[in-house]
């Protein structure tokens, strides 16, 4: 997933001091359970979440995870000037793994605390098995038991521009693209959505299994590409179900791209070129690469920066 600039929000007062949108929020695990057949949902809870504001939709937040033989996340700083040098400057083998994440969903509970559940995708992880080949994320999460703590960088004001659902106003319909790595980002949004809405959705899932039911308020239309049976190369395949449904009514849509980047390129293309829909009502993000490890799209992000000069996180 990519990652958002620092910002701070504007304020009424020329004295007042600025409100951070983002800051450091220590988490720990209260319960997992399995969604599906490659996700895993995660809840989190901790005091400092009684500070947490999401915005909705597709917020985004980055999560510190420690590893392997870790049991809890430790930077030693968290600093809005320092903790960026510093967590770059702990050993490669002892660094905890940073990645970014949609909050699926947060609430208040009935005791007055508040939680926040992320769902991770077991890359390749068998029904009732902890691996998750090639994915340090996805890794800690299988393993993760209740009592275990991380830290995250998160909203600390709901309207923050980590949430980059934005339609413009006018729009008659909302049109969506997802894979499973987005899917918990598009089923955060469905939730949000006004009734009525009117919504067309295709979303691309590695099993049969990880067609989920995801309860919206919207007037939603959703085609579930299942890649195990798609038989054809995946970018292939989800053009074929897209072009299969021919012209989708809507005069001013707004659409919603989240997934590998290759194919939402593919599918940008596809909406703009073939259903000329304008191209600045498009909204899309690369959350990862096919043939890149996280890792190396870290080092990507990283190189020729100074770490004052990093948008490594929101904060």
């Amino acid at each position: 997933m990519s990652v958002t600039a620092p910002v701070t929000a504007p304020v009424t007062a020329p004295d007042a001091p600025a409100v951070a949108h983002f800051r450091f929020f220590a988490m720990e695990v209260v319960r997992t359970r399995r969604v599906g057949h490659s996700f895993l949902r995660v809840t989190f809870g901790g005091e400092s979440l009684t500070g947490f504001r999401s915005g909705g939709f597709d917020q985004s937040l980055s999560l510190f995870l420690p590893l392997a033989h870790q049991e809890h996340t430790v930077l030693p700083s968290t600093d809005e000037d320092t903790w960026f040098a510093a967590w770059r400057g702990i050993p490669d083998e002892e660094r905890p793994v940073m990645r970014s994440y949609t909050v699926r969903e947060q609430r208040r509970t009935d005791g007055g605390t508040e939680e926040v559940d992320i769902d991770f995708v077991l890359h390749g992880a068998e029904e009732g098995a902890a691996h998750a080949a090639g994915s340090p994320a996805a890794d800690w999460a299988a393993r993760a038991v209740v009592g275990s703590r991380v830290l995250a960088i998160g909203p600390a004001v709901a309207e923050n521009k980590s949430v980059r659902f934005q339609p413009p106003a006018g729009s008659d319909a909302i049109w969506m693209y997802a894979d499973e790595t987005a899917l918990p980002a598009a089923a955060a949004i469905l939730d949000r959505l006004p009734a009525g809405t009117r919504v067309r959705a295709w979303f691309e899932v590695p099993h049969a299994d990880d067609r989920l039911d995801l309860a919206t308020p919207a007037d939603a239309d959703i085609t579930w590409i299942v890649r195990e049976s798609a038989g054809r190369e995946r970018t292939g395949a989800v053009l074929e179900a897209l072009r299969a449904d021919g012209p989708t009514a809507a005069l001013t849509p707004y659409v919603w791209l989240a997934g590998e980047s290759g194919t939402i390129r593919a599918v940008r293309r596809h909406f703009v070129q073939e259903r000329c829909v304008d191209r600045r009502a498009v909204r899309f993000t690369g959350y990862w690469r096919l043939g890149a490890s996280e890792e190396q799209l870290l080092a990507e992000a990283y190189a020729g920066k100074a770490a004052s000069e990093d948008p490594a996180s929101a904060l």
